[in-house]
């Protein structure tokens, strides 16, 4: 196919925005033709130079879409949406991979129903009542610096983290480190996963504090800091990032732990104050669509949910958080507030 020179502009300007782009930034694809003749607004809680790669291909396809994108944490960008700051464009579509925020948003009625061919492929446990959809998969994992930890010692279970945590010489403190509970939506999340889940999880968070463990909100963050040999080694943190990275030379290593490997779904919901709903859900199903799913995987190095759909032997120590009603129970005012009273204490004892 022949390349208009507006198509050509258009297409290297969004690449040269995403490319100065910056957590928490608001960034402008123009439209690829030179004239919007439609909009569409998204808050995503993946950093937004992850995504770019997405949205340029989907306008390859709509040269006529122009896209905004804030890079928003995820309780941010529920609490946004509940209160919306003044003179602010609501979003149209709104992607996480706290799960529990926005199973919350579509149970109190503040999401907008979406079928079509795409949806409808989805296996049931990747969508929700036609208003939460999954998009990719999220293994949950710990990173760790390859050049600064030796391969004996990398932990490929909890309980061998903790073993490490409790070495004479304490080798891992101030050197590693996780999520912020408190800010960090996906980190609550895995957090009241893991209280749920793991046998040594409270001893854990005991040994993470006595290492003096650093907590960040964002996982680029944490992983830019394992890779400079600030940090030693993360936990509990998207791998699909530390992918990216590890594909672009830095010294960096996954391990999916062998006691259980908890799975999130990053997923997509269009908010019933939408203002171009029929956008959102044009993007929404090339995100579903075979080669939306593959832009994903290859581009974006996030794990298409389709590819997950069509593994029928999932492996044994996989544990998949089912998209639902249930992830409810740790949001209520009072379960959250008493969860995070304990969590600080265990974790950040000495904090006034």
């Amino acid at each position: 196919m022949r390349l208009s020179p507006c198509l050509i502009a258009g297409l290297l300007l969004s690449l040269c925005v995403a490319a100065s782009a910056n957590p928490g930034d608001v960034q402008r694809f123009p439209a690829p033709s030179g004239k919007a003749t439609a909009h569409l607004r998204i808050q995503g809680s993946t950093d937004s130079e992850v995504f770019a790669a997405v949205i340029g291909d989907y306008q390859r396809l709509h040269p006529g879409t122009e896209v905004i994108y804030e890079d928003v944490i995820a309780w941010d960008m529920y609490e946004r949406y509940l209160h919306p700051p003044a003179h602010t464009e609501r979003a149209d579509l709104l992607i996480s991979a706290s799960m529990d925020l926005q199973v919350k948003l579509v149970n109190d009625g503040n999401a907008l129903a979406h079928r079509s061919p795409q949806t409808e492929a989805l296996p049931s446990w990747a969508q929700w009542r036609h208003e939460a959809f999954a998009i990719s998969y999220e293994p949950a994992a710990i990173v760790y610096n390859t050049r600064l930890l030796p391969a004996g010692r990398v932990p490929h279970t909890r309980r061998q983290l903790l073993e490490l945590l409790r070495a004479p010489g304490a080798p891992l403190r101030g050197k590693v480190g996780t999520y912020d509970v408190a800010r960090s939506g996906v980190g609550y999340l895995m957090a009241t996963q893991d209280s749920e889940l793991g046998s040594v999880s409270t001893a854990l968070l005991a040994a993470l504090g006595s290492s003096n463990v650093q907590l960040e909100e964002r996982t680029g963050v944490l992983l830019d800091r394992v890779a400079s040999g600030n940090l030693l080694l993360a936990y509990n943190v998207l791998g699909s990032y530390a992918q990216a990275r590890i594909d672009a030379g830095a010294p960096l290593a996954i391990v999916q732990p062998e006691d259980y490997t908890l799975v999130l779904l990053r997923t997509a919901v269009i908010p019933r104050a939408a203002v171009h709903p029929v956008e959102a859900g044009n993007f929404l199903d090339y995100l579903l669509s075979p080669r939306g799913q593959r832009v994903l995987a290859t581009e974006a190095r996030l794990s298409p949910v389709l590819q997950q759909a069509q593994t029928d032997a999932p492996q044994r120590t996989v544990r998949p958080i089912t998209l639902g009603p249930g992830l409810l129970v740790y949001l209520d005012t009072l379960k959250r507030r008493q969860f995070l009273e304990t969590w600080r204490a265990t974790v950040q004892p000495n904090a006034p």
